[in-house]
């Protein structure tokens, strides 16, 4: 992991103070502040009131220069670490963390220098309340329930931090802070905050702008003082993790228009530059993260995350993630396969499989008819993997409903998707997803694939950045501010574009020209 650049200053500043005399008699306290506003674009800075019996002897013994750890509370900033300059150096650390409905990831970082000293991710265990969002909003209707998904994923984030720490040789108690993002009914959970007008009309969350809260007050086992910064998010559909996400990829601070996706349990789009941001977000997720399909699993060792399949002899070709013998196919490899079968006419224009082109590969299971996509002896658990025609039923519809996501988006704002000059792609999705076989099923628009950018875990690297750039929490709270958020639930012309992007690729095939030469003229008549 390489380490995070910190081009616009840090949290940590190492600063020479004057000395007090006769003629400048200003308080110790009132003094550091002074100082620290000046290097931090005159916000106002005060000392934690418990740093405050330390102040005179820390100043002191390092001659009146100082190495300060500030970050964003409640109120402004607050100096939460005060040592001499002199003092032998250790790292000041900070913990990201991206909530996401399933996977849960945090990275541990130099918040001086931006080194990483590791990352892991781990089950998000509210899952064991529900696997989607609805069940945990509901579960956590009572004032009992809320705060059990609380202290769910509270305890992990400590717990996982603990052990992340150790593993690097360093102590989770010297965390001085931490940036959250999520989406936002993930956040509010995470605060324990109340979630049950955020699924009900007009959809109001509780906040959108939670800001910073005191480690200890989430029990979380950080240092004593170390504040928790939450990212904004736009009501209750698009949350602080996209927020991130346009902060990390700068498309905020670009003059030309670009797009971000990230699609996990909602698919979530922004489109724009440093002049306006337009956003929505819809149901295009599930069968893209195989909750889906029987076999369908996240991408883990085993999961099938590449497909090809040969015109000719229609042969079936796979590739797991590390190799392992599959156990299942995650989303990158549904994609795949689909795209396979339309190519090869094993599957028609409507998303159907085609008895005579899957011959020898058809079977009923449970009366339906089912692919074998991996066969018993090749496979990891000892069972055929199939895919049945309800898995790419689900498939359709979700890569309908993200295709006309991204129309909608753009033609709201008066902007072709053929004038994008950058795509990004983020999200587990975006790090395993082949733009052709996702261009060949309709799901992304026919561009230039090298407009396509795989860009990663941009809400955990968003939230890294928040730890290293001092100013990050406001320019945060900016992008939030700039967002217009565009309602699908109400919006008439995404169903009926809904409708027409429930075919491979599309009824109109002269919005997909490249797919249109795969197939040849005489297919396309």
């Amino acid at each position: 992991m390489t380490a995070l650049t910190n081009k616009q200053g840090g949290w940590v500043q190492r600063i020479s103070l004057a000395r007090p005399g006769i003629g400048d008699n200003t308080a110790d306290a009132e003094r550091l502040c002074q100082a620290l506003m000046r290097a931090f674009g005159n916000r106002q800075v005060r000392v934690d009131w418990q740093l405050l019996p330390q102040l005179p002897h820390m100043l002191r013994q390092g001659d009146f220069a100082v190495k300060a750890t500030v970050f964003p509370g409640r109120e402004g900033l607050v100096v939460i670490d005060l040592a001499p300059a002199s003092a032998p150096s250790s790292p000041i650390l900070g913990l990201a963390v991206d909530i996401g409905t399933t996977r849960v990831a945090i990275r541990l970082v130099d918040m001086e220098t931006g080194k990483s000293f590791g990352e892991t991710s781990f089950d998000n265990p509210q899952i064991a309340v529900g696997p989607d969002i609805l069940s945990r909003i509901h579960y956590a209707h009572s004032q009992e329930g809320a705060k059990e998904l609380a202290r769910q994923i509270r305890s992990a984030i400590g717990r996982e931090s603990q052990a992340l720490a150790k593993r690097a040789g360093l102590d989770s108690g010297r965390i001085l802070a931490a940036a959250v993002a999520g989406n936002t009914a993930m956040t509010h959970l995470f605060l324990g905050l109340p979630t049950a007008n955020m699924i009900r009309e007009p959809y109001i969350p509780v906040i959108n702008n939670p800001g910073s809260w005191k480690a200890h007050t989430l029990d979380l086992p950080f240092a004593p003082l170390a504040r928790v910064f939450v990212f904004p998010n736009i009501g209750s559909y698009f949350g602080g993790d996209l927020v991130a996400g346009i902060m990390q990829t700068g498309m905020d601070a670009q003059q030309e228009v670009a797009m971000l996706v990230d699609v996990g349990t909602n698919a979530e789009v922004v489109v724009g530059n440093q002049d306006w941001l337009m956003a929505c977000a819809g149901a295009a997720g599930p069968a893209l993260e195989g909750g889906m399909s029987r076999i369908g699993m996240m991408a883990a060792p085993g999961a099938i995350d590449r497909v090809s399949i040969d015109k000719k002899t229609r042969a079936i070709a796979w590739h797991t993630i590390e190799d392992k013998p599959p156990v299942g196919i995650c989303g990158s490899g549904v994609i795949d396969l689909a795209a396979g079968l339309f190519l090869a006419g094993m599957m028609d224009i409507r998303g159907k499989l085609v008895p005579d082109a899957c011959a020898g590969r058809l079977i009923e299971k449970d009366g339906l008819p089912s692919l074998v996509v991996v066969e018993k002896e090749l496979s990891g658990t000892g069972q055929s993997l199939c895919l049945d025609q309800a898995d790419l039923d689900s498939l359709t519809r979700s890569k309908a409903a993200m295709y006309t996501i991204l129309r909608t988006l753009t033609l709201s704002v008066g902007v072709e998707m053929q004038k994008l000059t950058t795509f990004f792609v983020a999200g587990t999705f975006g790090s395993y997803i082949d733009p052709e076989s996702a261009v060949t099923i309709g799901m992304l628009p026919d561009l230039d694939r090298s407009v396509f950018c795989s860009v990663g875990n941009t809400s955990l690297e968003g939230a890294a950045l928040l730890l290293v750039q001092a100013g990050a929490d406001e320019r945060a709270r900016q992008i939030a501010g700039r967002i217009t958020y565009l309602e699908l639930n109400v919006n008439q012309e995404f169903m009926n574009r809904f409708s027409a992007a429930k075919f491979y690729p599309h009824t109109d095939i002269a919005r997909f020209p490249s797919v249109a030469k795969k197939l040849g003229a005489a297919s396309v008549a």
